[in-house]
């Protein structure tokens, strides 16, 4: 068994030694003599959905269609991160966000923002190397939006 072991080793390539760290300086390998450690892309999705929304601008993640939704099945238990899209491989992920950012602020410091904080939350707890983090900005909220769409669904309820 060692021996095959080893004979497959050298055919691929790798070595006996762990893996090599794929995240930050200090994140472990996700690989090692021991196992290999899979994410699901849902987790990712959930890490890089809050990181967004912990950087001061953001409103929103998804768009309004995407937030409705994505309210409508969160409440129900079965809905994901509107707004957040992941591609998670062995080592990296990419991460495409759609962003509602608040009126007033400078979208190209809440996009580097949201890019610093999702690739230092996604490396520190996955492990996993971001890759690239995509922003789109589909819309601006100001101040009193969402009180108007409160008082229009409850008109709408008799």
């Amino acid at each position: 068994m060692a021996e095959s072991t080893a004979t497959t080793q050298q055919s691929t390539g790798q070595s006996n030694s762990p893996a090599r760290r794929t995240g930050g300086e200090n994140s472990p390998s996700l690989q090692s003599e021991k196992g290999l450690t899979s994410i699901a892309d849902a987790v990712v999705s959930k890490v890089a959905g809050i990181a967004a929304r912990e950087v001061a601008g953001v409103h929103a993640l998804g768009g309004g269609v995407g937030r409705a939704l994505g309210a409508m099945t969160q409440r129900v238990g079965i809905g994901g991160d509107s707004g957040v899209s992941v591609e998670v491989g062995e080592r990296e992920t990419a991460v495409d966000l759609v962003v509602v950012v608040e009126y007033g602020e400078s979208i190209p410091r809440v996009a580097e923002g949201i890019r610093d904080n999702v690739t230092r939350r996604i490396e520190g707890i996955t492990g996993l190397q971001v890759t690239e983090v995509n922003i789109a900005v589909n819309d601006l909220w100001f101040p009193g939006d969402d009180a108007q769409d409160d008082d229009e669904s409850q008109t709408r309820v008799a």
